[in-house]
């Protein structure tokens, strides 16, 4: 999530689709801050809330539920480094998206943990593919994106 949004919800502006976030304590299990891509650890507080990560309404553009720290956090450093949260689930779901926002067809694959970081080189071998979305392999849930080095 970028910077910008982070800050507008974390202090209190509205998410996807014009509400307050929801605000919980985190137990320290399973709540991953979509802008640190850190878990949120336990006893903190955080925010539930509908997050689109596309730069506007359209077909392709998927709304889902996402976790922020309540408090202000850094986003990680770009680079090549898979980020430590996204090694604890077994699988992903990659997909392309072109520089139109729309899912490039046929490329999409779950794909074990450990060939993430391959299977998105591949990828981006196809000069159709702007951007890749990491995705839950089990409820889709949005994850992070990859930019085009």
């Amino acid at each position: 999530m970028e910077t910008e949004t982070a800050r507008s919800l974390q202090r209190g502006g509205p998410d996807a689709y014009g509400l307050a976030p929801e605000i919980a304590v985190s137990d320290g299990d399973g709540m991953p801050c979509r802008h640190c891509m850190e878990n949120i650890g336990a006893g903190e507080d955080y925010l539930i809330l509908a997050y689109r990560p596309f730069p506007r309404n359209q077909a392709f553009a998927e709304t889902g539920p996402v976790f922020l720290h309540a408090r202000e956090c850094d986003a990680p450093a770009p680079g090549p480094d898979v980020p430590e949260i996204l090694t604890l689930s077994p699988n992903y779901l990659l997909r392309g998206y072109g520089v139109d926002d729309r899912i490039v067809y046929g490329f999409g694959k779950v794909v074990p943990q450990d060939q993430l970081a391959a299977y998105a080189r591949d990828l981006f071998r196809n000069p159709a593919i702007a951007y890749v979305h990491v995705r839950s392999a089990t409820n889709n849930c949005y994850q992070a994106r990859i930019e085009r080095a």
